[in-house]
């Protein structure tokens, strides 16, 4: 049996950085959890720690992960990919730049991160 190899994973946030972003994030996620725009942030993370499901699958797997917020990731590749992809997604780095593997569509539909986990076991 071939062994897979090991891949780039590109998770893009819809949230921008810093702890005075987390903070609000937080905020809005509790009292207006509704409006709140970025469904990646909710699936693996809640209001105060990461999603034990989430955490169990991101530790296990052998995928190189980087997490980044949206302006992180505007800053990392502008000059290559400016801003051609919507938040959240969850991207791979490939031979040919950065493919979508999650839209910004799908993950907003999704529910939970066994959802999110079943979905990317299926497409890695």
């Amino acid at each position: 049996m071939k062994k897979k190899t090991p891949q780039k994973l590109v998770f893009v946030y819809n949230a921008n950085s810093g702890k005075r972003n987390a903070v609000m994030d937080s905020m809005h996620k509790v009292f207006s959890p509704t409006t709140y725009d970025c469904k990646l942030c909710d699936i693996t993370f809640g209001v105060i720690s990461e999603n034990r499901t989430w955490k169990k699958f991101r530790k296990q797997s052998t995928d190189q992960m980087i997490f980044l917020h949206k302006d992180e990731f505007a800053k990392k590749y502008a000059s290559k990919f400016g801003y051609k992809f919507e938040f959240p997604i969850v991207l791979i780095e490939t031979h040919n730049g950065l493919e979508v593997l999650v839209s910004t569509q799908e993950l907003n539909a999704m529910k939970t991160a066994h959802g999110l986990v079943r979905l990317l076991k299926e497409r890695l």
